[in-house]
């Protein structure tokens, strides 16, 4: 019997390797699962006051157009949806009414990915300032400073002593829960321009020294936000730039949140529908999901 030639030995070892890249080549690959996405939130995340409304929780006045459906959408995760309006840090950790569990319930260790907008309700500091604010405006004929020389530095006080160190451990206690979990904390875009449109007053009846005192007081909850989330190991969605622009103060089709008076929404000073989508698609720019 006679042995191979080499030529025949490597002829065959060519056929060989070819068969075996062709077979590997054939092998179907694997489809990435679809992130199992938590939201979780106030009214800013809940979208309150824009169409359709979920009927799955009416108490939470929580849109199906809300920032969390838009980025599950493009995105194809597997969303759990538990914002509701009106929401504090406190509601992460306790039923927030009759039936509506804790916010905290709905992620878990399998959770890859959580949003959600949070502290803006603690001490009520916003329906405070904003009906505070709107009053004294009403009162001074839109003249002056009222509303900050009546409260100082009271609801920044209050920020800095109480929603901080709520914020704070709120998103440690997600964290616990889903410690793989990319943790998105969204700050809220501007509600007030930064100086005061006189043409804006029948809208937001605020006085003109005063647009610039809420102005300063969001950007100081923000600020708060961006330092919770750092310290948790969270990622911040800054809106400081990208809503500039975008107040109530503004048109409709430019404007991301509704104004007080002659709004479109049902629920006033809340992100609209153009809004929420503009937050998820900011979100998404910066986790790189989009």
């Amino acid at each position: 019997m006679s042995l191979p030639t080499p030529r025949r030995v490597l002829t065959a070892a060519c056929a060989a390797v070819g068969a075996l890249v062709l077979g590997l080549g054939a092998v179907p690959a694997q489809a990435t699962a679809p992130l199992n996405y938590a939201a979780l939130g106030d009214s800013y995340s809940a979208a309150s006051g824009v169409l359709p409304v979920d009927l799955s929780s009416p108490l939470c006045l929580r849109s199906t157009a809300n920032y969390p459906h838009v980025i599950a959408a493009r995105t194809g995760a597997r969303l759990t949806d538990v914002t509701c309006g009106a929401a504090q840090t406190k509601d992460f950790t306790e039923a927030q009414y009759p039936g509506v569990a804790p916010q905290a319930d709905a992620v878990g260790a399998d959770t890859d990915l959580v949003t959600l907008t949070i502290g803006g309700n603690d001490n009520g500091t916003f329906i405070n300032a904003i009906t505070a604010c709107g009053t004294a405006g009403v009162l001074s004929g839109g003249k002056g400073s009222p509303c900050a020389d009546r409260y100082g530095t009271s609801f920044d006080d209050e920020i800095d002593a109480h929603t901080y160190p709520a914020l704070k451990s709120a998103l440690r206690g997600v964290r616990a829960k889903a410690p793989r979990a990319r943790v998105a904390v969204l700050g809220y875009p501007w509600i007030t321009p930064a100086t005061a449109d006189p043409s804006c007053f029948v809208r937001l009846p605020v006085a003109t020294g005063d647009v610039p005192y809420l102005h300063a007081l969001q950007a100081h909850l923000n600020a708060v936000v961006r330092r919770a989330a750092e310290e948790t190991g969270a990622t911040y969605v800054d809106f400081s730039e990208v809503s500039a622009g975008h107040d109530a103060c503004q048109a409709v089709g430019t404007r991301w949140i509704e104004p007080l008076l002659f709004g479109q929404n049902v629920v006033p000073v809340h992100p609209n529908a153009l809004g929420e989508r503009r937050m998820a698609e900011h979100t998404l720019s910066t986790l790189g999901l989009g």
